[in-house]
């Protein structure tokens, strides 16, 4: 199996965190700094994660306020 790029592993293993229910709908995500940390990625990694969350439909973001999980109910 090929390695996989940062930005895929770490957006895989927030997907999964969120579908555990780890960060439950409305729930802030860690900043992209908490992000760099953590994973030992660098910022332009973190905010590729963020997009590819959002494109995901998992997220949302807020100008100056951070990235936060959507809720994934039916009448939304």
């Amino acid at each position: 199996m090929p390695p996989q790029y940062a930005y895929q592993r770490v957006a895989d293993d927030l997907t999964k965190r969120i579908k555990a229910g780890e960060f439950p709908p409305g729930s802030r995500l860690p900043s992209r700094a908490q992000l760099c940390e953590q994973y030992e990625v660098s910022s332009f990694v973190a905010d590729r994660v963020f997009l590819i969350l959002k494109m995901q439909g998992l997220t949302e973001s807020l100008p100056g306020s951070g990235v936060y999980v959507k809720d994934s109910s039916p009448d939304q």
